[in-house]
């Protein structure tokens, strides 16, 4: 390639890093700012959520209609094991595979992979994409 060709490539392609590196950071900027803006409206709501919990604990009521709208309160369950010996022994005794979600871990599979390149799971299906990295100059 001509060495002036590759100099207006180089210009170019600086100029783009540039450009993308000032909008990451606007992107970011607005990410932190919304970021903060919706944690301050999350702890508003928290105070009121637990003012219309309590409400509705006095009442003895799971559900309250106003005007604006209807107060409803639910109960969450979130399940979890400490012992995941005692738990895969469990779901294997009463063939209650169901109570696993159905997904790879990403990370691991692709270590085994690269450890194991032989071994390729039936049914595993990859995909692979480019992507860009701009990395900030330090000189700037």
């Amino acid at each position: 390639m001509d060495d002036n060709v590759q100099e207006e490539v180089s210009s170019d392609l600086d100029k783009l890093a540039a450009i993308y590196i000032k909008m990451r950071d606007a992107r970011d900027t607005v990410r932190r700012e919304a970021e903060a803006k919706e944690k301050e409206i999350e702890e508003q709501m928290q105070v009121i959520e637990q003012e219309m919990l309590d409400a509705c604990k006095t009442l003895g009521a799971d559900s309250i209609r106003t005007p604006h709208g209807t107060i409803i309160r639910s109960v969450k369950s979130r399940y979890w094991t400490n012992d995941w010996d005692s738990m895969y022994q469990f779901i294997r005794e009463h063939d209650a595979f169901g109570l696993l979600e159905k997904r790879l871990h990403q990370t691991h599979l692709k270590e085994f992979l690269s450890e194991n390149p032989e071994l390729f799971p039936a049914g595993v299906n990859v995909e692979n994409s480019y992507s860009v990295v701009v990395r900030r100059s330090k000189e700037k």
